[in-house]
């Protein structure tokens, strides 16, 4: 109540945005910046749920009009008059005469089958969003990356062009056969073909010119033929009797031409010796067909060509009668056209049947290649697709059985009607006259390849559009009509290619592979989709199963190989040169595709596989975590640290490439963001294949020592750490210098890991530079900690050994390191055996099958010399200097917080046994006023009177001994690697 009434004491808002701050004020500061919900909401009613294709901004100004095309006529009327194409007319009763019912019906259902499960799988995935301009394409490709999308909308561009050539062939064939004979105007009739169908093409090109409205007009009055064609051939089919049925002659069981029996413009089937077929077989007595001819049981009949179904041919077509090339047709026998008989032009099985069928139901894309004209894309695709499919299967499926049962097998098997005066036995059998059917089966064809003419430019468009083939971007310009001129122009050259084949049967498997695989990875794209359940998978069409796309898979490869496994190697391979060539000019497209989220899926399977336990000594490979040091424009100091792990990749290994930025996460983020594109920038230039990232920590080494213990993920983890040599820390005051790298070795050998310090980073050979020469190994402890490489110096704890004898071998797999011979030095105490160690060395390197040369040093006792006194003594005394540097700074006061410079000059005592001077300048940069330390001030810092520790002196000693040695006999070696000792367990003796 209180707050009600205090509610009510409220003063009124004077207008809608004080009222609106007022109610909403908890949120002021998002409304500020990201808008009112209401105008979200107004954004969000005009979301696209897809990635458009790339527009030009001159198509943007320009406006292009839509032609905003319903089911009919946008979907359905292009697919049903694509499948009822030229294949229905002109070889359907010639696969049902070779193959018989069963099998004739096996290759209808199967294409069939593939083409609506294609088609429920296309439902789906138009529906998951919009689908503009590209249609098959902008699907495949959306759901399966640019590589997949790129590769199948291409084959899938040029399988549209060649039936383009393939439609435009059978016009030309039903012109120059059926329509017009005497337009044959060469001995071969293929070169007529060629002829006419070029022109054609250029016809149906200008007419694609016009527009795709005046496509669609063209389409639907011929399909209006087309489908009064169907309607003709059912009647005639119930009205087929012996009485309206044409005759044709056999000479006992061979089917003979109508021309060879006729004589004086009369039938004349009979073996009179003054008859023509007399003439034809025995016009020389001794021959085989003269015998043939004789023969009493070689009977001269007159047969039915469309006996009806009441005639009970149907069971003689039952059976398949494949024929061979240069067979009569539906025997064994070699036939002669001189003869008059008919011989099959090719040899036929059921596999050859089906390559060739299957392009006749292969137009069910026709309407999703012109997603772009389509007013609602999401509802056309699906209804007009599939209804498109169940009308032309129920056709095809019923046709087999009906023509089947009504029409002679042999008469069937005659490809180009010779036995009945070359017509055309479809059009014999429709009612009421064959022109029906011949101006119907022109007109489908004729339409199907404007079809083809008018869907396949919009396709490559938008191929071009995308830029996934850089080369291909100069077809992505249209005419201020919104035409794709140039695309257009490409696909009728191509189409015209396809016409100089000339034959429709040798168009046809090409065809196949091209769609089956497209057709295939639509089905694939669905599947993906499902089963990895991605969360932007939410299609409209709800009538489908992942399995039925599954099986729809399985159904388009097995085929593609059954049809002709030699043409679908030819089409993968093809597929797979253009996938790689778009992977290589490095695809930028980010689509959300299903092949990202398989690729995760995977990864995280295999995550988890290598997380069950470490991996076998025989698996095991450099696993690189690259520390890279940035400079002050957080770029990498060291660049040539990832060539050198790139050379490593001979082991195939993983590749981190990691930095470290000092600050605080909420301030240097952005730095970060640049640091790592940097680094990203960097493994891409060297080809490297890994990952890089940069963090932020308060402290470098506190950083650096979380990228060792947790960088990676589960199983892929890494096992070396590949860490840059300090440079100037003997110059500088500040301990991080230095410390930074002590306590990353130490993190490295508390974690167990493998360590490589590359000495000379700078020197390192460029990529592609070869070198001769010998790459040295200096074996020098069995438990060293680092292996160093120097010049080229790398460093890495070997246990055993193997370690430090891999990285020579893996380096040499690189071809700049591949000329080098391999040298391995080990060092032998005075109580050694040095022979022995040398057998025992070589036998070590035989068993690790390595070849090298072998060579072991021997490490006398000596007196410690001058020199090591002295450089032990300089040492401990610039410890003890920078020690106490350290703590007059600690007690300055700080002034202005500025940055100053502290310069120091040290020399040794005048007592020194070395009378030369040595003189070491140190700087560093702190926050402190600037002052300077002259010589006779740092003298006051050193104990004069101090002497070398004993144990340093040792070490020392060590040290310069192995250096002469290293020096006298790998002074000329390209790379020597040796492994170093572990560093100090105490603070104490981290400066020394």
């Amino acid at each position: 109540e209180n707050a009600a009434q205090n509610r009510d004491h409220l003063p009124l808002a004077d207008n809608e945005e004080s009222l609106y701050a007022n109610h909403m004020a908890l949120y002021e500061d998002d409304l500020t910046h990201q808008g009112k919900i209401s105008q979200i909401l107004s954004r969000i009613t005009s979301y696209q749920a897809g990635i458009a294709p790339n527009v030009s901004d001159v198509e943007k100004a320009k406006g292009k009009p839509k032609t905003n095309l319903g089911t009919v006529l946008g979907v359905y009327l292009p697919c049903i008059q694509n499948i009822f194409g030229v294949l229905l007319f002109l070889r359907m009763t010639w696969i049902i005469g070779l193959a018989g019912v069963p099998e004739s019906f096996c290759i209808v259902f199967i294409c069939c089958s593939a083409t609506m499960l294609t088609s429920f799988s296309l439902s789906a995935i138009a529906t998951n969003g919009v689908v503009p301009a590209g249609g098959s394409y902008f699907l495949i490709s959306r759901s399966l990356g640019p590589e997949f999308g790129g590769a199948v909308g291409l084959l899938f561009y040029f399988g549209t062009c060649v039936a383009a050539s393939m439609y435009i062939i059978g016009a030309v064939e039903i012109l120059v056969n059926y329509m017009a004979p005497q337009l044959n105007l060469f001995g071969d009739v293929f070169n007529s073909y060629r002829l006419f169908g070029t022109v054609l093409l250029i016809l149906l090109t200008i007419i694609v010119i016009i527009g795709v409205a005046f496509v669609s007009k063209f389409a639907a009055l011929s399909l209006a033929c087309v489908l009064i064609s169907i309607v003709c051939i059912y009647i005639g089919i119930f009205v087929a009797s012996p009485d309206r049925s044409m005759e044709v002659c056999f000479l006992g069981d061979r089917l003979l031409t109508q021309e060879s029996v006729m004589f004086n413009g009369s039938f004349a089937c009979n073996k009179d010796e003054s008859g023509p077929i007399f003439q034809r077989y025995c016009s020389d007595n001794t021959s085989s067909s003269c015998d043939y001819f004789k023969n009493p049981n070689t009977k001269a009949r007159i047969v039915k060509a469309i006996p009806g179904l009441a005639s009970g041919i149907f069971t003689e077509n039952v059976k398949s009668r494949y024929t061979e090339q240069g067979k009569v047709i539906g025997t064994d026998t070699d036939g002669s056209k001189d003869r008059g008989e008919i011989v099959a032009d090719l040899t036929s099985s059921f596999m050859v049947l089906l390559a060739i069928y299957f392009p006749s139901v292969t137009g069910i894309m026709a309407g999703s290649n012109r997603s772009g004209d389509l007013a609602d894309a999401q509802k056309s695709i699906p209804v007009g697709t599939i209804a498109a499919v169940a009308t032309t299967s129920a056709v095809y499926i019923s046709c087999v059985f009906f023509f089947a049962g009504c029409i002679q097998g042999d008469v069937m098997r005659d490809k180009y009607g010779e036995s009945i005066g070359g017509m055309l036995i479809v059009g014999k059998l429709a009612w009421p006259h064959e022109w029906v059917i011949i101006i119907g089966a022109f007109l489908a064809s004729v339409g199907a390849g404007l079809q083809s003419l008018t869907g396949a430019p919009r396709l490559f468009q938008a191929i071009a559009k995308d830029n996934i083939v850089p080369f291909l971007h100069v077809f992505s310009v249209s005419t201020k009509h919104g035409e794709p001129l140039r695309a257009l122009l490409l696909t009728a050259c191509i189409t015209l290619i396809g016409i100089m084949i000339g034959n429709l049967d040798n168009i046809a498997p090409i065809i196949t592979m091209f769609f089956l695989m497209c057709y295939g990875f639509v089905n694939m794209a669905c599947a993906l989709q499902t089963l990895l359940q991605t969360p932007n998978w939410r299609p409209r069409f709800k009538y489908y199963h992942w399995t039925l796309s599954l099986i729809g898979l399985t159904l388009c490869i097995v085929l593609m190989f059954i049809s002709s496994w030699y043409f679908a190697l030819a089409a993968i391979a093809l597929a797979f040169c253009i996938y790689k060539y778009i992977e290589y000019k490095g695809a930028e497209q980010e689509w959300g595709d299903g092949i990202r989220g398989l690729a995760m899926s995977a990864a995280r399977y295999s995550l988890l596989r290598l997380q069950a336990g470490p991996p076998h000594t025989k698996n095991w490979r450099p696993q690189l975590l690259v520390l890279m040091k940035l400079d002050e424009n957080l770029q990498p100091k060291y660049p040539k640290m990832v060539l050198f792990a790139s050379q490593l990749k001979a082991g195939k290994g993983l590749v981190l490439v990691n930095s470290v930025l000092e600050g605080q996460f909420t301030e240097r983020y952005p730095d970060a963001q640049a640091s790592k594109q940097s680094l990203m920038n960097l493994i891409k230039a060297y080809g490297v294949k890994g990952f890089s990232d940069v963090s932020i920590a308060s402290d470098v080494s506190e950083g650096l020592c979380q990228l060792i213990q947790n960088a990676g993920l589960g199983g892929l983890k890494h096992n070396t750490v590949v860490l840059g040599w300090p440079y100037g820390w003997r110059h500088d005051a500040d301990e991080r210098s230095y410390k930074v790298f002590l306590d990353t070795i130490k993190n490295v050998g508390a974690a167990q890991m493998a360590l490589l310090v590359p000495k000379g980073i700078n020197q390192f050979p460029d990529a592609g530079v070869k070198l001769k020469g010998t790459i040295d190994v200096w074996w020098i402890s069995v438990l060293g900690h680092v292996i160093y490489i120097w010049l080229n110096i790398l460093d890495l704890p070997p246990h055993d050994g193997g370690l430090l004898m891999l990285l020579p071998f893996l380096l040499r797999q690189d071809r700049t390191w591949k000329n080098c011979k391999l040298r391995i030095f080990t060092v032998a105490q005075t109580e050694d055996n040095s022979i022995q160690m040398k057998k025992d060395l070589q036998t070590y390197l035989y068993q690790l099958r390595i070849e090298a040369d072998v060579d072991v040093v021997e490490m006398s006792n000596q007196d410690i010399s001058a020199y090591t006194y002295e450089r032990t003594l300089m040492m401990e005394q610039r410890t003890d200097m920078l020690s106490k540097i350290r703590n007059q700074q600690s007690q300055q006061p700080r002034v202005n917080n500025r940055s100053a410079k502290i310069t120091l000059s040290t020399v040794p005592e005048e007592s020194s046994t070395d009378n030369n001077d040595v003189t070491e300048r140190v700087t560093a940069t702190v926050d402190k006023s600037q002052f300077t330390f002259t010589p006779q001030d740092a003298k006051t810092m050193i104990d004069k009177n101090k002497k070398p520790d004993k144990e340093n002196v040792r070490r020392m000693h060590t040290a310069v001994r192995l250096n002469e040695h290293i020096v006298e006999k790998s002074h000329g070696a390209q790379l020597v690697i040796l492994n170093l000792p572990a560093p100090p367990r105490s603070a104490a003796g981290a400066e020394n």
